[in-house]
């Protein structure tokens, strides 16, 4: 199962991190995988290659950790949000591989 966390303060989304492997189907054609990474990286690189936002990101095989500075959380929100909504609509599809859970800091 992957465990996607969304890290809030005061409102806002600070960050994210998402762990494991959903296990929806053998490597190479997992779709529901293949469909949180590609989020994740989008979200990731758009907020630190395309907004230039100062982000802590680490990443490892089945997990990307990434915090926004506190002096652009408030010029993320668009994208974080956009990811939130689109991994709620993927927990609510596959429930039994995705968990979204949500953490105040």
């Amino acid at each position: 199962m992957t465990k996607v966390v969304f890290f809030t303060h005061n409102g806002m989304i600070t960050g994210f991190s998402v762990d494991g492997h959903t296990g929806y189907s053998n490597e190479g054609s997992d779709i529901v995988c293949a469909s949180v990474s590609s989020a994740v990286y989008m979200t990731a690189n758009t907020i630190t290659d395309v907004l230039f936002l100062k982000a802590g990101v680490e990443v490892e095989d089945g997990h990307l950790y990434l915090t926004v500075d506190e002096k652009d959380v408030k010029e993320a929100q668009v994208i974080l949000k956009g990811f939130k909504l689109h991994m709620d609509e993927l927990a609510e599809q596959y429930g039994d591989y995705i968990k979204v859970i949500i953490s105040e800091v």
